[in-house]
């Protein structure tokens, strides 16, 4: 189970779920994508949309199998890509008042029942530390941290790693993290900066690839594609099949 997370908005969270979850479908393997962001970006941008679709509201909030809400959305060959889209009651639990710790465990005893065998498990967390943000970080093995070239995205992972301890703590286990650069620009004195800092202060955790920014990544979720349909032949497309051949052979084990 990989959550994709950070407290900080507009890092390329969503843009990273979409795009690694295909990069891994495309090859071979059978991917899950869970939208645990009430805004439903991930949904919408793999073309699932429809305010009256079925999603993660009813897994987390009224106890119904994962199994009956996934849509299947790509076939790759060998591998394929299902996902589970957000809802619109997913926001209400944010604001889940009973079930005392156990709110915090829905997700995971959901995951648990899931008949469909799947290679990867990628949950599309919202930029918060609330109550779905944590039922992915309990549920989630592995967690996939985009921060943006800017110092205040720094900041933010700071704080972040403080609420991961906490979780580790509580949990009582160590979670694999993998710190991907986004929205870089090798050209720029700050983006390079900034990854001195990250390659400084988290050598192990800061991954080799980073995503360049790229104007396609930021237009194909409109048109319901990832960045491996709308603008194949781009930096984009070439840095997230990158990202997932160096997750899955150098750090996925």
């Amino acid at each position: 189970m990989i959550a994709v997370i950070n407290q900080k908005g507009g890092v390329g969270k969503t843009t990273t779920a979409i795009n690694l979850a295909h990069a891994l479908a495309l090859s071979g393997r059978q991917v899950l994508a869970l939208d645990l962001d009430p805004q439903g970006h991930l949904g919408t941008g793999l073309g699932v949309t429809g305010k009256s679709t079925r999603g993660m509201d009813d897994v987390l909030l009224n106890g119904d199998s994962i199994d009956e809400l996934v849509v299947s959305t790509r076939s790759t060959g060998n591998g394929r890509l299902d996902v589970v889209p957000a809802g619109s009651g997913l926001a209400n639990m944010e604001h889940l008042a009973e079930g005392g710790a156990q709110r915090g465990m829905r997700l995971k005893t959901a995951l648990k029942n899931v008949k469909c065998e799947y290679d990867s498990v990628i949950i599309d967390c919202p930029p918060s530390a609330g109550l779905l943000a944590m039922n992915a970080l309990f549920a989630a093995g592995e967690l996939i941290i985009p921060v943006s070239s800017d110092f205040l995205a720094l900041q933010s992972l700071s704080s972040f790693m403080t609420t991961l301890q906490f979780v580790e703590k509580t949990s009582g286990r160590s979670m694999g993290k993998h710190i991907v650069m986004t929205r870089y620009q090798k050209q720029r004195r700050l983006a390079r900066e900034v990854r001195d800092s990250l390659q400084q202060h988290f050598p192990d955790q800061l991954t080799k690839t980073s995503i360049r920014e790229n104007v396609a990544l930021a237009e194909s979720p409109s048109y319901g594609e990832s960045i491996f349909e709308y603008q194949v032949a781009s930096h984009g497309a070439d840095d997230y099949r990158q990202l997932a051949t160096e997750l899955t052979t150098e750090r996925w084990h």
